[in-house]
């Protein structure tokens, strides 16, 4: 084989090795979030369900309509408050989940980034002479594609804050309304 065939099988066989080490951690966070999700949700059906029993009765032993209203709007509220702690719950699972992610995703563009261009330069020592022309278009399109990844980078971040800040926005609304109900 030639040297530049035996660098390309390095170079694309540590590629391989650091996508699967990519997707590997990727994975694994994923499955600590399901898992903090599937804990929140398992606790706020065990909680409901404590709640919904005591509510039933407490409206069953009601002796009249108006002692069975009072019951039923004395147990709004904390509901209103429960969903907005699940909410607030939620958002933090998830904004831990994406900061993960993207701090995964920019080391992982940065060992790539720098490994081909440092393939770049190898290759670039070993070309033929008159290929400089070609070696300056090779690490101009490595130069664009990084700051391709950088803006997408930049632009998921920004979409992730966009959702947070939503989300946050409806669960502050929801206490809100939360709190002119209970007064």
């Amino acid at each position: 084989m030639f040297p530049i065939q035996d660098q390309i099988s390095v170079a694309t066989k540590a590629n391989l090795e650091s996508n699967l080490a990519l997707y590997t951690s990727l994975a694994n966070k994923t499955l600590e979030s399901v898992e903090k999700l599937v804990g929140l949700n398992i606790a706020a059906i065990r909680a409901s369900m404590e709640d919904t029993t005591a509510a039933t009765r407490q409206m069953l032993a009601a002796k009249d309509p108006q002692e069975f209203l009072s019951v039923v709007s004395a147990h709004s509220a904390p509901n209103f408050e429960k969903a907005i702690a699940y909410g607030n719950h939620l958002i933090g699972i998830a904004g831990a989940a994406q900061a993960e992610f993207t701090k995964v995703a920019e080391a992982q563009i940065a060992q790539v980034s720098r490994k081909v261009a440092d393939f770049v330069e190898e290759a670039a020592k070993k070309a033929p002479v008159g290929s400089d022309n070609m070696v300056t278009i090779v690490k101009t399109a490595i130069g664009s594609a990084n700051n391709g990844y950088e803006q997408l980078t930049k632009t998921a971040r920004q979409a992730v804050d966009v959702m947070e800040s939503n989300l946050t926005t409806a669960v502050n609304s929801l206490s809100q309304v939360a709190a002119v109900a209970k007064n």
